[in-house]
Parts: C-alpha cells; sequence; structure tokens
C-alpha cells in the first residue's frame, strides 16, 4: 500500500503562488515515480486575507494545521500592508505555535550558478546553518515607556532556557553525524557554533557550556570548533570551504543564513525548513514575495522547488527529494543565470523541465 501525505499549502502573497505551483510539478513527478501520495489543501493566508478580513493566521487555523505531515509555504509579504504585521502574524505565530523549533538552511552552491566569491566553487560551499527558531529575542519580551519623548526607553530581551538550547544543538550534533557518516570530507570538517560569548557573557556561556559538554559526553568523535558571529560572517565570504554544520541562535542565524543565501547564487536557489522533528514542520524558498515580478512568468522557482525537496527528505521519502535535486541540478546547468527574467526560460519552463527530469 502505498503512503499518503497531507500537505497544506500557503501559496501567500506576490509571486508565491507561481512558484509553489511549479514546486508541485516536482512533488507530483516524484510522488508518480517513487509511488507516494500527496493530498493538498490549500490556505490563502496572507496580505489579500488580511486586507480582506483583518485576519492573519487565527487559533483555529493553528488546529487545522497541526492535522497536516507538512506545511508548504510559498511566501508571505505584500506592499500594502504594513511591516511585520504578516510576518509575525503568519511566520513567526506558526513557527511558536507549532514549536517548530530548528531553522534549517542547507548553503550548497551547485553548478552553472554564480556566485560573488571569486576562485569558490561547488566544492568549496556546501555546509548547514541550524538556526534555533522559536526563542531569543524574537520572543519579544520586553516593551517601551515614555515613547515620542527624549526619555524613551525600549527594551527586547534574549531570553534562552537551557532545554531550548540543548534540543537544538542535539539536532545539529545528528545532522553531523549523519553528513559524516554520507560523505568522508564532512567527516573531516568540525561542527561550529556561532555566538558571541565574548560581549553575550551569559546567554553566549549558556551555548557554549551546552556545545561543548554535549560534544565531549555524546559524540566525541565530532570534532568541534567555535566562531564569534562577526568572524563567522567573514570566515563565510573568505573561506567557505572551513564549515560543514553551523548551529547559532535565532538573531544571529537570521543574518547569516542571508548571507549564505548569497554567496550560494543568491534569493532564487535558497530554500530552508522550519522543523519540529517531532510534529509538523513548514518549508519555503527564502527570496520572499518578490511582488514586482508578479504575474511576469519570470521569477525563478527553483528555491520553491528545493523547498518541496527538503520537504519529501524530512518525510523520510529520500530518494524522491535526490531525484528532485538531481533535476534542478542539471536544469541549472541549462539556465543563463538564476535572477530573475534572465534565466533564459520563463518560470513555468523551468518548473516543467525540472519536473520533466525527476
Amino acid at each position: 500500500m502505498s503512503k499518503t501525505y497531507n500537505i497544506a499549502l500557503i501559496p501567500g502573497d506576490g509571486t508565491g503562488p507561481e512558484v509553489v505551483a511549479e514546486g508541485k510539478k516536482s512533488l507530483d513527478a516524484a510522488a508518480s515515480k517513487f509511488g507516494f501520495k500527496l493530498n493538498y489543501t490549500s490556505f490563502d493566508f496572507g496580505g489579500e486575507r488580511y486586507l480582506k478580513t483583518g485576519e492573519t493566521l487565527p487559533d483555529s487555523a493553528i488546529e487545522e494545521l497541526r492535522k497536516f505531515d507538512s506545511i508548504y509555504l510559498g511566501a508571505i509579504g505584500h506592499p500594502d500592508v504594513k511591516p511585520g504585521i504578516l510576518e509575525t502574524g503568519i511566520l513567526l505565530k506558526a513557527r511558536f505555535a507549532l514549536d517548530q523549533y530548528i531553522n534549517l538552511r542547507p548553503v550548497r552552491l551547485y553548478p552553472n550558478v554564480e556566485t560573488p566569491l571569486k576562485d569558490k566553487g561547488p566544492e568549496h560551499i556546501d555546509f548547514v546553518v541550524v538556526r534555533e527558531n522559536t526563542g531569543g529575542i524574537y520572543t519579544s519580551l520586553g516593551g517601551a515607556t515614555r515613547v515620542g519623548t527624549q526619555d524613551e526607553i525600549a527594551t527586547q530581551l534574549m531570553i534562552y532556557d537551557r532545554r531550548t538550547v540543548d534540543r537544538c544543538i542535539r539536532y545539529a550534533f545528528e545532522l553531523k553525524k549523519k553528513r559524516n557518516a554520507l560523505n568522508p570530507k564532512y567527516a573531516e570538517k568540525p561542527i561550529t557554533l556561532i555566538h558571541k560569548r565574548n560581549v553575550l557573557t551569559s546567554c553566549g556561556d549558556l551555548w557554549y557550556r551546552a556545545f561543548e559538554e554535549m560534544g565531549a559526553r555524546d559524540y566525541p568523535e565530532i570534532k568541534r570548533d567555535y566562531n564569534h558571529v562577526d568572524a563567522a560572517n567573514m570566515w563565510f565570504v573568505k573561506n567557505p570551504e572551513w564549515f560543514d554544520v553551523a548551529v547559532t541562535e535565532n538573531l544571529f542565524g537570521d543574518i547569516i543564513t542571508d548571507l549564505g543565501a548569497m554567496i550560494q547564487g543568491g534569493l532564487g536557489v535558497a530554500a530552508g525548513g522550519n522543523i519540529n522533528p517531532e510534529g509538523v514542520s513548514m518549508f519555503e524558498p527564502m527570496g520572499g514575495s518578490a511582488p514586482k515580478y508578479k504575474g511576469q512568468n519570470v521569477i525563478n522557482p527553483m528555491a520553491a522547488i528545493g523547498a518541496g525537496m527538503m520537504m519529501l527528505d524530512t518525510l523520510g521519502e529520500t530518494k524522491a527529494a535526490q531525484a528532485i535535486e538531481a533535476a534542478m541540478i542539471e536544469v541549472m546547468k541549462k539556465m543563463k543565470s538564476q535572477a530573475a527574467g534572465k534565466m533564459g526560460y520563463t518560470t513555468t519552463q523551468v518548473g516543467d523541465m525540472v519536473a520533466g527530469l525527476v
């Protein structure tokens, strides 16, 4: 009997529906080839719904989303909605409510994809950032007083407990263990903790102690390293080949993964997952809604296709995920560029080509 996965689709705003449609083509091709089924249910959460109803992501929707095996997201962001409303009301609310405590961001440079880094190729840029996704400064603990006066005070606190830190670090160590077993070149490199413990002495010390204690106790065979976040930004650019699995807290992870996206060829190819290893995860392209390209059939769908690939891998359909990635690589070799409007193909043509090679 074939396995069936129930997928919640949130196409979202701008070009989100366009790239999700192309991602679905490859997902359906992989399902057909590898003998499983995907049942989709679409939800209209995003800017248009908010402008009509004032709703972002109601509590009833969270309970509905819990019933699915995974969530496939296009993009959130609307030019007519004040920044922060949709991001906090949909993305952050889903992450926190569904306890998607890992943000997983592969940083891999594919063949024939341009990187701004001189003399670096696919053999140099192939690592993964594990970002803690539900704690830290994004929990919005704090506030403001005397607003609008010269005495205004604003606070926003970076708060972590040991359980939250431990579960993120353990996920990273387990991922590193898996990668080491897959390829000897990964095993030669350390797992790297990224923080700012010389200045953020309380949170930094907690993360560092948890990392060192867990590594020494449970993963003594795995090499360990530590970078201050400012140094890590330099090494991502100068020596990306030093990294394999990097683990960090929420704010720093948000920043360094955008840098990672640029060195792997831009937001057109960067995909990520918001992971709850014991629950419902959500996968999305990193490029945002790109409203200026809406309806023009010029946006690059590769990141959305890659997000679908990550979703299948997380669901356990590894061979299907590998087939999608192999098809992506072959199509990228034919493309003139990964930039919108410069690919040499339309959005739908790229989607058709990848699906046809799965």
